[in-house]
């Protein structure tokens, strides 16, 4: 990995965004919710180096802090997605049968539905809020890892090794979270960063139409959608926080992409 380019540039632009969003959970420079008429579509200044929004909100500040809320927002959904899709894969792989049959198919079901489209219908069911998002997108994401996982574990549960491991009694727990899954991590670390940048995206979205964060809160896919009015007037107010989005995903992809170039050389 010291030799491998793609995977040193995302894994320092990833460190330098997660300590900006981390410190931006304790302090940004001004405010992200409160508002100033004095210092309206200010141009970007020293004082405000991206400027400020319609209210005379710092948009730096807002920035950190809606990029905060995506990344907060994308952990727990690669966490709820990411563990139920590994329970799940797992069982598939090695288990195979009617299980992975029935498992499958539940899994086809899900995606057969557009992503964003399933999102906006279940938190139109239960509301806003950030944790139903969570939910919601936790939801949609188990699929695409226990795709992954059954895969690798269907090929792996095969090898000559894992036969020895059942023949000397070890246990299906310990086959599975012992012997199989560290031999899964080449391919699950990329599924995980994808994800990652797929979530981000995805509340973003849900934010931009309308369903995902409210204001005041800050989120980058509603000021996005806010930005829309201010494009000729304010153009730093689109330009800092699609910038933003622009960074978060292409850190995170160049990290996937890196990860992959090494497990194949």
């Amino acid at each position: 990995m010291k030799k491998n380019a793609l995977f040193i540039t995302g894994l320092l632009l990833s460190l330098i965004l997660t300590g900006m969003i981390v410190t931006g959970y304790f302090w940004t420079p001004y405010s992200v919710t409160g508002m100033n008429a004095l210092e309206k579509t200010l141009p970007p200044s020293p004082a405000h180096i991206l400027g400020t929004d319609n209210f005379g909100r710092d948009v730096f500040s807002r920035v950190i802090a809606g990029a905060g809320t995506s990344f907060l927002i994308a952990v727990l959904v690669i966490l709820i997605g990411g563990s139920m899709g590994l329970l799940i894969g797992s069982l598939c792989g090695y288990f195979g049968g009617p299980l992975d049959a029935a498992l499958m198919r539940i899994c086809d079901t899900i995606t057969a539905f557009p992503a964003i489209l399933l999102a906006l219908v279940i938190v139109s069911l239960t509301g806003g809020g950030a944790w139903n998002i969570v939910l919601a997108l936790g939801i949609l994401f188990i699929p695409s890892f226990a795709r992954v996982v059954r895969t690798e574990y269907s090929r792996i549960v095969e090898l000559n090794y894992i036969k020895s491991a059942r023949l000397m009694g070890v246990s299906i727990p310990g086959i599975l979270i012992r012997h199989i899954l560290p031999n899964t991590l080449t391919v699950l670390l990329p599924a995980v960063t994808i994800g990652f940048n797929n979530a981000i995206l995805a509340e973003a979205s849900m934010s931009f139409l309308g369903i995902g964060i409210q204001p005041p809160n800050a989120s980058l896919g509603s000021m996005l959608k806010d930005s829309q009015t201010y494009l000729r007037t304010a153009p730093w107010y689109a330009l800092g926080t699609g910038f933003m989005v622009v960074l978060l995903v292409l850190s995170f992809s160049l990290l996937s992409e890196g990860i992959q170039e090494g497990s194949r050389s």
